[in-house]
């Protein structure tokens, strides 16, 4: 027989045990680190903090800023943040304070704009070390031109598809009509549209006299 202390020590037990599991679970579904990486899995889109890499252009000769601060911000929204969200650098610099990666590719932005580059010198560099992903809209070009274009004329194909079938339908209900009066099926007869036609003035002649 089990004695009362010996009872309430196994219970102790069990219940620290219980406490502990809480506590790692909470742990797995927070913040899990490794070497590399720091990924939040409580988020949608697991963040890479490390995603970010150096996108440099040497200074012109004589340096000048081309671009005001305004035009800054939007080269910054054409650039889409590698830290694993969807938003443009701007965008997520200013509203995701969590992120590192942007504050980075920022100050990517910010050394090139003082070395007096250009606007699309600067989304050239971008697209040169992390691809065509670095861009918020694939550039009009190639492939990427089909994909641009290629909605709209599904959309006028489509369209005049169903312009020419409502003719058609509009050009052979007077005939089905002139075939239903002489008692015939139009769906069932192999006629011709100028034997319709005929069997329509035809029609049309016994009704005006």
């Amino acid at each position: 027989m089990t004695s009362r202390r010996a009872f309430l020590r196994h219970a102790a037990s069990g219940a620290a045990a219980v406490v502990a599991s809480a506590g790692v679970a909470r742990a797995q579904r927070g913040l899990t680190h490794d070497s590399s990486v720091i990924r939040d899995s409580t988020n949608l889109f697991a963040m890479d903090q490390m995603a970010a890499q150096p996108v440099r252009l040497p200074p012109k000769p004589g340096a000048t800023p081309q671009l005001t601060d305004a035009q800054r911000d939007e080269l910054e929204h054409k650039i889409h943040c590698q830290c694993g969200c969807t938003l443009d650098v701007f965008t997520c610099r200013t509203t995701d304070f969590s992120c590192q990666v942007s504050p980075a590719m920022h100050r990517d932005v910010m050394e090139m704009v003082k070395g007096g580059h250009s606007a699309q010198e600067i989304i050239d560099a971008f697209v040169g070390v992390y691809g065509e992903r670095a861009l918020m809209a694939p550039r009009k070009s190639g492939f990427n031109l089909l994909a641009w274009f290629a909605p709209g004329v599904s959309v006028l194909v489509g369209g005049v598809a169903v312009l020419m079938l409502l003719r058609r339908w509009r050009a052979k209900a007077p005939l089905a009509a002139a075939a239903g009066q002489r008692g015939i099926d139009p769906a069932a007869t192999d006629a011709t549209p100028d034997e319709l036609a005929r069997l329509a003035a035809a029609v049309k002649g016994d009704g005006d006299a």
